[in-house]
């Protein structure tokens, strides 16, 4: 029995009786080395057994070791004590794991992305939400501009930016950003100027100021405005010199910029000059800087104002990510610079949970406390490629993610688990296609542009997402008798669910110990079910949860059990040695059971990982080394081998070196036609190839491959007529096919 057992089973009088044994005749506090704990807790509680108490008093140390918090008295270092506040302090923080663990998950459910009409003819920079309006905005790198309507996304109106310094055709827009509290938009130039348009009067985008004379050409912008104050606001700018600059506005809405002389342009907006704000002649807006990145490109800003700080990104690895503090009182940045091996694409911070995510061109994405850089706080594997935006789901305290092989990912971040992964909707588009994300969580919307090219994501409703284990899941079987689902974990825990409604009938803990569960299965009259540990024992139960029998396959060895095979006279079982073990039915008089002598001796020459029977004698097994022979299984005797053709075996040397273990075995149902020539037998394994035999013949009939070589394994399974095979790969996805 676990702890987690021993606690669920007491009550608020058992703890109060624990409390008490922590008090000396005087009443003060006191501590219990571990015998004193075991015998008065066993004795006064009066539920659980001495080695539940002995192991929650061992739970405890260890983690008041690991926390610091042990006592520093000669006894404490001797041999370690507990008193009722760590005990307290163990029980809370186990209870905040079970429930971080066990909270449910929101997932999305997905309408059919739809393709909107986009009026850009080069690819789309921003996409921008106007609160005020509640119209959608898109902005082209030409400066054109298309307004949406936020029902339906239907196009409203069209737009094109005026920017009299460079010619329409030279005109390059890097980035647009949305200054909500002043009812304006400003937009980056490749001709190193920022320019700030009007958007409430009669949305004809006429430009006010223009920032003119920037050192480097600014390529990405990020705007906060203070929702307490709103003259206070602040513009950050990347450059592709490795600068970040940010301009602390003061008056905001009153005016950004001071008018220091008469000058206009064609375009009647105010001339801002750069050089004049660096040297502080605007008395509203001043400027801070870093070039901690330089000489690379800053590819994304964001004003963190929970921090205080600036976080910006390159996929220059040895500024990969930088975090700038901001010094009011001296008006400076102090920097921190983070490394990764690649450099990072994308940025974005959880306000709440103060994390910061990043998407890295090594196809991981890291999250990072701000405070704490030496390393992340965790790695979200799964992409296959770099990844390019991550979004943080504010409400949620999940992740999006979006990588170039075009797999989208959702995070759940505190258990740090890939709730959902959609791939195979998004458009075929060429290598270097620029890719934007905009995720408005408000109205459960996920725009994404390829290039011009816009596609729109809706949820229809959440599904919720709970964990039915508490550690992963080894085993899954369907129990017809009963009509329930029966469940395995690495952490020996066998969970019965009724199959129409999912509620849990029945759990049995610790099955093996702590051996995990490898692989079980059902015998023919679905009342007795075999698990099989990596203690190299295969356990006999019964639904009452009694074990009836004990089986020593791997003769007191931890063992790797990968399938056990039940025949109408023994039982077989494999999966770490070249030859099979047998348990001979008469032996299950006692309830721990012995094997036998298999009397075909070894035959394969790498380990048996798998085996079929049809009757009325035909055993087939297949092997790590990819062999597959043929048995008959009365007298135990090897009849022949199934391999593939000479040629197709040297066309698998030249590709890679790599075992084609034999993973699952399968006779086809129904197939009567092997004397024919026809296929009875269906195989798969590590190079995904899925293979069927005719096992009368010793013949490969045909074969097809079934998933990428690269995904390493796949398993497989075969429906009761024969009709369809379905097959699956270690990246979670799963092909029906029609084999007959």
């Amino acid at each position: 029995m676990e702890v987690a057992q021993l606690e669920s089973g007491m009550n608020t009088e058992d703890y109060r009786k624990l409390q008490g044994l922590f008090l000396d005749p005087l009443g003060a506090s006191c501590s219990l080395s571990r015998t004193e704990f075991i015998d008065l807790a066993w004795s006064s509680v009066g539920r659980g057994s001495r080695e539940e108490y002995g192991l929650l008093f061992d739970s405890v140390v260890v983690t008041q070791e690991h926390r610091g918090l042990l006592l520093d008295s000669d006894a404490v270092k001797d041999e370690g004590r507990v008193d009722w506040g760590g005990l307290c302090s163990f029980l809370l923080l186990e209870l905040s794991e079970k429930v971080k663990h066990n909270r449910p998950s929101t997932v999305p459910c997905w309408k059919p992305p739809r393709t909107l009409t986009c009026p850009h003819r080069d690819q789309v920079q921003k996409v921008l939400y106007l609160q005020s309006s509640g119209q959608y905005v898109t902005v082209s790198k030409g400066g054109s501009v298309g307004l949406r309507d936020k029902e339906d996304m239907s196009l409203t109106h069209t737009h094109r930016l005026q920017n009299c310094t460079v010619a329409p055709k030279d005109l390059w827009a890097t980035d647009v950003v949305l200054l909500h509290n002043v009812h304006m938009i400003a937009v980056s130039f490749t001709s190193k100027e920022v320019c700030f348009y009007d958007i409430l009067l009669k949305q004809d985008f006429s430009c006010k100021y223009k920032v003119q004379g920037l050192t480097h050409t600014p390529w990405c912008l990020d705007y906060w405005a203070d929702p307490s104050n709103p003259d206070q606001a602040v513009l950050t700018i990347g450059d592709i010199g490795g600068q970040v600059s940010a301009l602390h506005f003061t008056s905001a809405q009153i005016s950004l910029f001071e008018r220091l002389s008469q000058r206009t342009d064609s375009d009647s907006a105010d001339i801002v000059v750069w050089d004049e704000l660096v040297r502080g002649k605007h008395i509203s807006c001043y400027i801070v800087t870093h070039r901690v990145h330089a000489p690379a490109w800053v590819r994304k800003v964001r004003y963190l104002d929970s921090l205080e700080a600036f976080v910006s990104c390159t996929t220059r690895p040895q500024s990969s990510l930088v975090i700038g503090w901001w010094e009011k009182e001296s008006r400076s940045l102090r920097a921190t610079s983070i490394f990764t091996k690649r450099g990072v694409w994308d940025v974005d911070h959880h306000r709440k949970l103060n994390l910061i995510a990043t998407a890295g061109v090594d196809h991981q994405v890291l999250v990072w406390n701000p405070y704490v850089t030496s390393e992340p706080v965790c790695v979200l594997g799964g992409h296959m490629g770099p990844v390019l935006a991550v979004r943080f789901m504010q409400t949620k305290q999940q992740l999006l993610s979006y990588s170039k092989d075009k797999v989208l990912c959702l995070w759940d971040v505190p258990s740090q688990q890939c709730v959902h992964r959609l791939a195979g909707i998004f458009p075929k588009t060429p290598e270097d296609t620029h890719t934007l994300l905009f995720l408005h969580e408000e109205r459960h919307l996920l725009l994404l542009s390829f290039n011009s090219l816009l596609l729109l994501l809706e949820t229809t409703k959440e599904e919720r997402r709970t964990s039915s284990h508490e550690h992963p899941v080894t085993c899954v079987l369907y129990n017809s008798l009963f009509r329930q689902v029966v469940s395995s974990d690495s952490a020996s825990s066998v969970i019965c669910w009724q199959a129409d409604t999912g509620q849990k009938v029945k759990q049995f803990h610790r099955c093996h110990g702590d051996a995990e569960i490898s692989t079980m299965v059902l015998d023919g009259t679905q009342t007795r079910l075999f698990t099989a540990g990596t203690d190299g024992e295969v356990k006999v139960w019964d639904f009452n949860g009694r074990c009836l029998h004990r089986m020593n396959a791997g003769l007191g060895r931890a063992v790797e059990i990968s399938q056990v095979l039940l025949l109408k006279r023994s039982i077989l079982v494999m999966g770490w040695e070249r030859m099979l073990t047998v348990f001979r039915l008469h032996s299950f008089s006692q309830s721990f059971v012995e094997p036998s002598e298999w009397k075909g001796g070894v035959q394969h020459r790498g380990d048996v990982l798998c085996a079929a029977f049809q009757p009325p004698h035909t055993l087939v097994t297949g092997s790590y080394d990819g062999e597959i022979i043929v048995w008959n299984n009365d007298t135990e005797k090897a009849l022949r081998k199934l391999q593939p053709p000479p040629e197709q075996e040297d066309n698998k040397k030249q590709q890679d070196d790599s075992p084609d273990a034999i993973t699952r075995l399968f006779f086809i149902p129904g197939r009567t036609s092997a004397a024919a020539g026809g296929a009875d037998l269906v195989s798969c394994g590590g190079s995904g190839v899925v293979r069927l035999w005719n096992t009368v013949r010793s013949r490969l009939v045909g074969q097809f491959a079934a998933h990428s070589r690269d995904l390493e394994s796949i398993i497989m399974t075969v429906s009761p007529r024969g009709k369809y095979l379905v097959t699956a790969d270690r990246e979670g996805t799963l092909k029906t096919w029609d084999i007959q």
